[in-house]
């Protein structure tokens, strides 16, 4: 998800600072700060970078730009070996003592994965620039996402990503829905995302997305709603909760896929709290983004484009889902 459209708006400048890691994910995490060393080790090129999101730590809201939407359709890449909704089956954890076991343990639970943007927007470009609201003003419905430079589409990562997803947690029991799974003509727009999981009375929702940032910017980071009331958005009694979400999905997707948190937004933390996504603000229910890494550094790339590493990340993501639930 680059910060361009709808629900991604422009960052502005300010200088990079690199925090420790949070005592959250410390705490449900021992081996992350290892994984993180090792990620330093391969090739951490980082540079500065910018961002309009407020890192988890501060109460401050994100500063107000202008946005705008992609419109053009990038190629498939080569590189891409998984075909959207035909997940392979998810690697092995390298943990001693993974939470995802296939003991049916999610029995009951709901659970709405969102694969950000629709591989189909580029073809909708009126329909995805369509106003719509989001509690506290309106934006585009929808934008058709970033890609890597040799042409993986965002749209392509986050579908494959929810499926293997999907397929796990249902292992586990749960009642998974998609809000998209390629089969509309666009969209859904990001008011729909969020009525998809309010009206499943989902237990948990994470949106699935891919950052668009500089080249040296690298790493993910999980983005939580801010406490927002205002308009018809409310997002008062979901905040706690979804912050407990995303804190459990920051500190397995560190222990699975070895990425480390975000060196360009978050101060380190992985965790960034904004208000101004609809997605967020609509809801009604515990949910979260994540920024699965940086489609634009060729080292976040490579990552990205590899099956093998999106099993990683969806048994981090999926982990940190199972986490939640069990309290």
């Amino acid at each position: 998800m680059s910060y361009v459209g709808p629900d991604f708006d422009p960052p502005q400048p300010r200088r990079f600072r690199r925090g420790p890691l949070t005592v959250a994910l410390a705490a449900l995490v021992p081996g992350a700060l290892a994984g993180w060393l090792v990620w330093q080790a391969v090739g951490d090129d980082s540079g500065g970078g910018s961002d309009r999101a407020v890192p988890a730590s501060s109460s401050s809201a994100p500063r107000s730009a202008g946005s705008t939407a992609h419109s053009s359709r990038p190629s498939a890449s080569a590189t891409d070996d998984a075909k959207p909704g035909t997940p392979s089956a998810p690697a092995s954890s390298s943990s001693s003592a993974p939470v995802v076991s296939g003991s049916g343990s999610l029995k009951g639970k709901v659970i709405v994965i969102d694969p950000g943007h629709n591989p189909n927007n580029f073809q909708h470009t009126s329909e995805i620039n369509r106003k719509v609201n989001i509690g506290t003003n309106w934006k585009e419905c929808d934008t058709t996402g970033t890609s890597t430079n040799a042409g993986y589409t965002e749209a392509r990562f986050t579908l494959d990503v929810a499926n293997r997803v999907r397929a796990i947690l249902e292992k586990e029991g749960a009642t998974v829905k998609l809000t998209q799974n390629g089969d509309r003509s666009f969209g859904p727009c990001i008011d729909e995302r969020a009525r998809i999981g309010n009206a499943a009375h989902a237990d948990a929702v994470v949106s699935i997305h891919a950052d668009g940032s500089a080249q040296g910017n690298r790493g993910f980071h999980v983005i939580l709603p801010a406490s927002v009331h205002a308009g018809s958005a409310d997002t008062r009694p979901i905040v706690a909760s979804s912050r407990d979400l995303g804190e459990h999905i920051a500190g397995l997707f560190v222990r699975e896929t070895g990425s480390a948190p975000s060196n360009y937004v978050g101060d380190g933390t992985g965790l960034v709290v904004r208000k101004d996504l609809g997605g967020l603000n609509l809801s009604t229910v515990p949910k979260v983004f994540i920024e699965c890494g940086n489609m634009r550094d060729t080292k976040d790339a490579a990552l990205l484009t590899s099956s093998a590493w999106r099993d990683k990340a969806a048994r981090g993501i999926s982990e940190g889902i199972v986490g939640f639930l069990h309290g």
